[in-house]
């Protein structure tokens, strides 16, 4: 088994932003593997690149405490996080590619990425609004998924890096993009901040009645990228329902308790011990792929949603979000088809999901909370992922 990614910052980041801006000269993040003493490269021309008239770039964000988040605008993704462990070593705890081919050729497409119009899945690619059916491109069996098999993870968005701790994304999808209504104007706002938080702000706006539901797709393991397994990680999620699903992971409209089911997070557990019982529900999503439903617990002025620990590294990741719903995905899709940046393979269950949101097939379960977005208004959310070691 691979020891955790351990990260050494170049030199050349800690002087100078400059070579992870548009047009700029390369720059690059050393990382060190305890197991071999040897480098890898965060090369940023590997992210230069030409797509669909557009082109992509790496932006590197860095706080005060020399924790570091590394975006690619091709899909507006998290390419690599960097946060120190409980011996204040840092530690790469999303799982990426070194280059936006890699992002391209991966079999799993969402890593890392700003996931719309509309994430999660809609029943069958259809919904209506005031009446009037859309019919939307499939890529989840009968159900879309993630926006449809163009969503915003295959699209370059415009990037602009304010500051060393900022990077703003938009992007303007068009009328009918993928079946959905509306031009809509999309603008994601990533922070760092000196409290080791990254930051997650979402706004949108359209032209014409519409669905929005946006959230970002990172893959964790808080143990760092190639430690293995992520069954040992402790939850805790702040929900006492989720939202059972048929066996296309399609909500069935109905709350469900979690006492007394492998689905019980309420207090810290880890992820591994009830995730092979005998249940339909793990059954159907071949594992946890399930929403829950945020009981409200408050925390940094929103609702606290989760807190997960890495059970080697000691880094902890506490989950804030103005969202309704926290999506858990255990990676039971994780095949081993896919080389990350540090050389490993993403295998099965080594890294997870948890992604805030509002609920899978909300504009076809008229009991769940809305995501219909008017001409007049803006759409606007954050969430917050806060890390510590401990």
């Amino acid at each position: 088994m691979k020891q955790p990614l351990k990260l050494i910052i170049a030199a050349a980041m800690i002087s100078s932003f400059a070579a992870c801006v548009p047009g700029a000269n390369n720059g690059s993040t050393t990382n060190q593997t305890d197991s071999t003493q040897t480098t890898m490269q965060l090369d940023s021309t590997k992210f230069q690149k030409e797509i669909d008239g557009k082109k992509t770039n790496l932006y590197v964000l860095k706080n005060k405490n020399n924790m570091q988040a590394a975006f690619t605008n091709y899909g507006g993704r998290l390419v690599s996080l960097l946060v120190p462990d409980s011996s204040g070593k840092l530690v790469d705890v999303v799982v990426g590619f070194d280059s936006v081919e890699g992002f391209e050729k991966s079999t799993e497409p969402y890593f890392g990425a700003t996931i719309g119009r509309y994430g999660n899945r809609i029943a069958k690619g259809k919904f209506s609004i005031d009446g009037k059916q859309y019919t939307l491109a499939t890529n989840n069996g009968q159900n879309t998924l993630h926006g449809g098999k163009k969503g915003f993870q295959y699209v370059v968005w415009d990037a602009a890096q304010p500051n060393p701790q900022t990077v703003v994304f938009t992007y303007l999808s068009k009328d009918m993009e993928e079946g959905y209504p509306g031009n809509l104007n999309v603008k994601v706002t990533y922070t760092l901040t000196d409290d080791n938080e990254l930051k997650m702000d979402y706004e949108a706006t359209t032209d014409k009645k519409t669905v929005c539901n946006l959230t970002n797709h990172a893959f964790f393991n808080l143990n760092g990228e190639g430690s293995g397994t992520i069954l040992n990680h402790s939850l805790q999620i702040y929900a006492d329902q989720y939202t059972p699903v048929d066996t296309t992971l399609i909500p069935l409209g109905k709350h469900a308790a979690v006492k007394g089911t492998p689905f019980d997070f309420t207090a810290a557990t880890t992820i591994g011990e009830r995730i092979d019982q005998a249940n339909d529900q793990l059954k159907a999503g071949g594992g946890y792929d399930h929403n829950y439903v945020l009981n409200g617990t408050k925390g940094l002025g929103m609702t606290h949603a989760a807190t997960v620990k890495g059970d080697k590294s000691g880094i902890v990741m506490e989950i804030y979000t103005q969202e309704p719903g926290l999506q858990f995905y255990s990676g039971n899709f994780m095949q081993s088809k896919n080389v990350f940046k540090g050389g490993a393979k993403d295998d099965f269950r080594t890294a997870l999901a948890l992604e805030t949101q509002h609920f899978p097939d909300s504009p076809n379960q008229p009991s769940f909370p809305s995501t219909i977005l008017n001409p007049g208004q803006t759409y606007k959310t954050s969430s917050v992922y806060k890390f510590s070691g401990k």
